[in-house]
């Protein structure tokens, strides 16, 4: 008999990939999947391009400083867990994987209520407030960062990594060179800013490129808007807003990855044991979470790290370079790393749980 499991999570994409990534290996498994998510939210587009049975739910964000939706979202909230009590008694799931996110939370409130298992995953080395709302609920808690094993109860938390999509790990190099227009053997940098791009970062490769092209060629997703048109007949330069189904292709042909510091993110640079450049958006922009992710990246010795503050023309030169003459040395740490295959440890932890 298939068991069955229903996958949360939402509110942005990072809270969504990973339950993607995981959904090859369930079906292969012969899990019976269902999501539960929001009504608007990213999750519901990307679920239902996965064909995964879809249901939405109502959901409240939980804020920590003064709005005026503190007062009617708990009633959202509240909605949220009746509408999920309600789809729990008639999917009858036997494990609920949560992924994050404040749609999350009504769905793993129902589970206790409704005495069906959950399994967490926390991507960030904080846990964010929807966790840790949920985190009395879970059976697991799984984690990406040593550090965050103290945040968690000892007896729940598991260090796994995220899961990342498997068709990441099937790039074709020579593939990524012909889509690039290049013909040379230099060693090859990927410049990812996400997909609005970084204004800090494009500034900072450009002003560097007649420089950096004597030693590499450069990808550069420089995200949407972003484009140079002066720059497109420069040899050994090819600039994109984004990229889809080439980017595993881009990921096989790099030497050298130059990234944000996203928790998902810099997992795939690990799984794929990518010498990398982490550049974090600064605490002035952010609750801090990549700056945190950064650094203990830099400490497993993992990646190189650049502040924002920090960033120059000549400081990436520098790293760059540094990095490059180091890049085994980078390999080898990651390869010694006990989170390369998240996604069979996390559905380890599944099937033991229905056992």
């Amino acid at each position: 008999m298939k068991k069955k499991i229903i996958l949360t999570g939402g509110g942005t994409a990072g809270h969504v990939t990973p339950n993607i990534a995981l959904l090859p290996e369930l079906l292969k498994r012969s899990f019976e999947i269902s999501y539960i998510g929001s009504r608007n939210g990213i999750e519901k587009e990307l679920i239902e391009a996965e064909q995964i049975p879809y249901y939405a739910i109502s959901s409240g964000k939980l804020r920590r400083y003064l709005d005026l939706k503190n007062l009617s979202d708990p009633f959202k909230v509240l909605k949220g867990i009746g509408q999920s009590i309600r789809l729990l008694k008639k999917l009858k799931p036997d494990l609920i994987f949560s992924k994050g996110g404040f749609v999350s939370v009504p769905v793993v409130l129902a589970a206790k209520f409704c005495h069906i298992p959950v399994i967490i995953h926390e991507s960030d080395i904080t846990p964010g407030l929807a966790n840790k709302i949920a985190f009395p609920s879970a059976s697991k808690i799984c984690c990406n960062f040593p550090e965050t094993l103290h945040y968690l109860p000892k007896e729940k938390a598991v260090l796994t990594g995220s899961p990342i999509r498997r068709e990441l790990l099937s790039g074709n190099r020579e593939d990524a060179r012909a889509y690039c227009h290049f013909h040379s053997t230099l060693p090859v940098l990927l410049i990812i800013g996400g997909s609005t791009g970084s204004k800090a970062i494009n500034e900072a490769i450009r002003a560097q490129l007649p420089a950096l092209l004597k030693d590499y060629q450069i990808i550069h997703l420089c995200g949407k808007g972003n484009l140079d048109n002066t720059l497109n007949s420069t040899k050994g330069y090819a600039q994109f807003e984004y990229v889809s189904q080439q980017l595993k292709d881009m990921f096989a042909l790099a030497d050298i990855v130059i990234s944000r510091a996203g928790a998902n993110a810099i997992c795939e640079l690990l799984a794929l044991r990518k010498p990398n450049i982490l550049i974090p958006l600064s605490a002035a922009a952010s609750r801090g979470d990549q700056i945190l992710n950064a650094k203990s990246f830099e400490k497993q010795g993992f990646s190189y790290v650049i502040e924002e503050e920090n960033l120059t023309g000549d400081t990436l030169l520098s790293a760059i370079h540094t990095v490059f003459r180091q890049k085994e040395d980078y390999v080898r740490a990651m390869t010694k790393s006990g989170q390369m295959d998240s996604i069979r440890t996390i559905i380890g932890l599944m099937e033991k749980e229905l056992h």
